[in-house]
């Protein structure tokens, strides 16, 4: 385990490289995404202050996901082993939870139901992260987005 500190911008790991690791962030923000053939961006979670992120392959396979840092972050990084899961057991095990929501409410909600579940999951990062980051993790556009926002009452 070490403790590095990340600027925005930066990337944490490339989709296909070897040994990805696991990230409990301290501070600051990041994302994790694919790309696909036609170069569009698709965001698969946002990982806020005591999230973990990672790429579920296992440490011998080549990672699928990107992760990039959208803010000054501070991280810990941890080998991706079972033991050193363990110990982030409770963590791990809410981001399966997010997961499976978030699978569950792609399958079968409107855009709307997505967005107040990110706004549920993910309370303090709606000013944090551009619409199109958003619209993205939505599987929607950011004009519908737009739409719905304003729908809402401002959280």
């Amino acid at each position: 385990m070490k403790k590095i500190a990340i600027k925005k911008g930066q990337i944490l790991q490339r989709a296909g490289e070897l040994k990805t690791k696991v990230y409990k962030v301290e501070s600051g923000l990041l994302r994790s995404y694919t790309i696909d053939t036609k170069g569009k961006e698709h965001v698969y979670q946002f990982a806020p202050e005591n999230w973990i992120i990672a790429d579920a392959v296992p440490a011998t396979s080549s990672g699928e996901l990107f992760i990039d840092c959208l803010e000054d972050a501070v991280v810990i990084e941890l080998p991706k082993d079972f033991e050193t899961l363990f110990q982030n057991a409770e963590k791990v095990a809410r981001r399966f939870e997010v997961f499976q929501q978030r699978i569950i409410m792609l399958m079968s909600a409107t855009a709307s139901e997505r967005y107040a579940s990110f706004l549920e999951t993910y309370p303090n990062i709606v000013q944090r992260v551009p619409q199109k980051m958003i619209a993205s993790y939505l599987g929607i556009t950011p004009e519908a987005l737009s739409r719905i926002r304003k729908q809402k009452p401002k959280n």
